[in-house]
């Protein structure tokens, strides 16, 4: 079997045990979004959803967001960690979309890679969630996952298993598939424990665990 037919099943039967592939940061419009995933680096999307609701409910736009000042932004941001950093980027962020896009959120993937704090895995997520363009959204479960069940071989870095993913992973699929490789690596295939192979959709395919087995 090679890994267009290994990524063929993995779409398949994580469709069934997830038949919904949703983000797990809540946000109503696509410049939330885009401080929301900003605020996620090293924070989980539960309390990244916490927090932001005193932000919006203080800054309910992108020009309120971008009159802030950083110090204000980061006072309130700070239980996601990396307060300093995180305000300074989403300040300069909103900035941008006011001065550059009339406050709107541009759907081209350069042109989100160019606003301050948006790396490959941001703007891949703004494209698929908000524009429903094709996206791989290489975060640490898809990264880990893929690598166990032999999607790729032993690639670390996140924009070479994004391309390799591309040459395997129909584009209409990308977006759900990497949702669902979250869900599952929450629930199954865990980072800070064993992976639970015996209740794993996957394991008769997954290179993890016939290794380990």
């Amino acid at each position: 079997m090679d890994k267009k037919e290994l990524a063929a099943i993995c779409i398949a039967r994580l469709k069934q045990e997830y038949p919904l592939a949703d983000c797990t940061l809540d946000y109503d419009h696509a410049w939330q979004l885009l401080v929301e995933v900003r605020l996620a680096a090293q924070c989980t999307d539960a309390r990244v959803n916490v927090v932001v609701q005193d932000l919006f409910a203080k800054y309910p736009s992108v020009a309120a967001l971008a009159a802030a000042e950083p110090e204000e932004i980061e006072a309130i941001v700070r239980p996601c960690g990396l307060g300093r950093s995180k305000a300074r980027d989403i300040s300069a962020c909103m900035r941008m979309l006011r001065d550059k896009y009339d406050c709107r959120v541009p759907d081209d993937f350069d042109a989100l890679l160019e606003l301050p704090g948006v790396g490959r895995k941001s703007a891949n997520l703004m494209m698929g969630d908000v524009f429903g363009k094709p996206a791989i959204v290489t975060d640490t479960h898809c990264i880990r996952l893929c690598n166990r069940i032999g999607l790729v071989d032993d690639i670390k870095e996140p924009k070479k298993v994004e391309m390799a993913l591309w040459k395997i992973i129909p584009p209409e699929e990308g977006s759900d598939f990497c949702h669902r490789l979250v869900y599952h690596g929450r629930e199954v295939c865990t980072a800070r424990t064993h992976p639970f192979c015996d209740r794993c959709c996957l394991r008769d395919v997954c290179k993890f665990a016939r290794e380990n087995q």
